[in-house]
């Protein structure tokens, strides 16, 4: 199995999570180890490779009872291809394989064992993990029951609000919660932070002979302050070439940092058949970088009731793609889609556009209770849509054929007839983070 998704999401823990429940367990890092890359030149038995491990570290592997973990393995291209004979001469051992930048050296072996490899993808704690990491559980609960016909008490609603403001202030990144866990002190979480976003931007230097680091910095700034509208190439430089920006920005979404949010036209199902390659807009991966990206002042937000405060630089729409990609098969991750009216001078638009189950169910993000919705009620009538869902800090609700959902809730209403433990992440990570 490869566990795959940007630096700091939890990777490493969860697999050393996932390695009390066997016997005995051997965790090989290639980048601290660089030596023992020699193991596998030349042969790929994983027998031979097995028994030179177990030499070197004084560890018995045993099929069926060893957890077997390279981490990093980026550093071992031939580590990787092993692993599709692991999977055919070994298949009794438990093999697990993650890594930085792993997309990158996944993009240099073409045939590294698909069909015989699981990939497994990890995004930031959703909203839910968060919830359960500050002991506040219990709400989740809450929110399972709630129906747009069967709302919350207004208790558990603005419990739930106040909860939703902190998670949208500090994000998902598994250190981050941990510290707004420890000390309640936003303050705190923000110097996480910038400490995540320097990590992420000396990463930029391993990409050197590709792009500029400045060049992707420049392009990752944009993507956040481009957020909630369509991606324009000039506004990252007027002189900056769009091929570079282009090619920077590819990178980004190839180390799993970003993500492009594709028009489609939306007419029935297979809505990536119908996209338009050169309209898209661009979601950061956590809300918490994307605010210190924006160097927002986050003190009105703690007093404020006030969507629009909340809303600065599209955080809330940046948040529900978040918690779209993450709480959506991890094997196969939800990919998101908005609609514009075509005709000119039109500012009908939809925000995103999803397959649920058979249906396209369109969603937009909303700023208050009030609106005629007149870019949903377009796109149902044209699209013959029979559901439509609103999401803001509204309570649970409904207005004809829409169904208002709170931010808080809109991932636990799309996987109502799905398995809510999927909401729990990979590995029990909640346990890293105090839950």
């Amino acid at each position: 199995m490869l566990l795959r998704g940007a630096r700091q999401v939890g990777k490493t823990y969860a697999v050393r999570h996932l390695s009390r429940t066997f016997d005995s367990y051997l965790e090989v890092n290639f980048e601290e180890l660089g030596e023992i890359r020699v193991f596998f030149e030349g042969s790929l038995d994983p027998e031979g490779i097995v028994r030179k491990l177990q030499n070197y570290f004084g560890t018995r592997i045993v099929p069926g009872k060893t957890l077997l973990f390279f981490d990093e393995i980026q550093a071992c291209p031939d580590a990787l291809r092993s692993l599709r004979f692991f999977y055919e001469k070994l298949p009794e051992l438990h093999v697990v394989a993650c890594g930085s930048l792993l997309e990158f050296a996944l993009e240099d072996i073409p045939s590294y064992g698909v069909g015989r490899i699981t990939s497994l993808f990890m995004f930031p704690m959703t909203f839910h993990e968060y919830l359960q990491a500050a002991h506040e559980g219990g709400l989740w609960n809450e929110v399972r029951e709630a129906t747009p016909s069967r709302p919350l008490l207004a208790a558990f609603h603005v419990r739930l609000v106040e909860q939703l403001k902190n998670y949208m202030m500090i994000g998902g990144m598994p250190q981050v919660v941990k510290e707004f866990v420890r000390t309640g002190s936003i303050r705190e979480c923000q110097n996480v932070l910038n400490d995540l976003l320097r990590t992420l931007r000396d990463d930029f230097s391993k990409y050197h002979n590709r792009i500029p680091a400045a060049r992707l910095n420049d392009v990752l700034e944009s993507i956040v302050f481009q957020s909630g509208s369509k991606f324009k190439y000039s506004k990252v430089g007027p002189d900056v070439r769009a091929e570079s920006i282009k090619s920077a920005l590819d990178l980004l979404v190839l180390a799993g940092l970003a993500y492009r949010v594709y028009h489609s036209d939306a007419r029935g199902l297979l809505l990536g058949a119908q996209v338009h390659p050169k309209r898209f807009k661009t979601v950061l991966l956590d809300v918490g970088l994307h605010q210190r990206i924006l160097g927002l002042d986050l003190a009105p937000m703690l007093v404020t009731s006030d969507f629009d405060v909340i809303n600065r630089g599209a955080v809330a729409e940046a948040f529900v793609a978040q918690e779209l990609r993450a709480n959506s098969d991890p094997r196969n991750p939800r990919e998101l889609y908005y609609w514009h009216r075509e005709a000119r001078q039109s500012n009908a638009e939809v925000d995103y556009v999803i397959q649920h189950g058979a249906e396209v169910l369109p969603i937009e993000v909303k700023s208050g209770g009030s609106g005629s919705m007149q870019s949903m009620h377009m796109f149902m009538k044209d699209r013959d849509v029979g559901l439509g869902i609103r999401t803001s800090l509204e309570n649970f609700g409904a207005i004809n054929s829409i169904d208002i959902i709170p931010l808080y809730g809109l991932a636990g209403y799309l996987l109502k007839d799905e398995d809510w433990s999927r909401g729990t992440g990979v590995g029990g990570r909640r346990s890293e983070v105090g839950g």
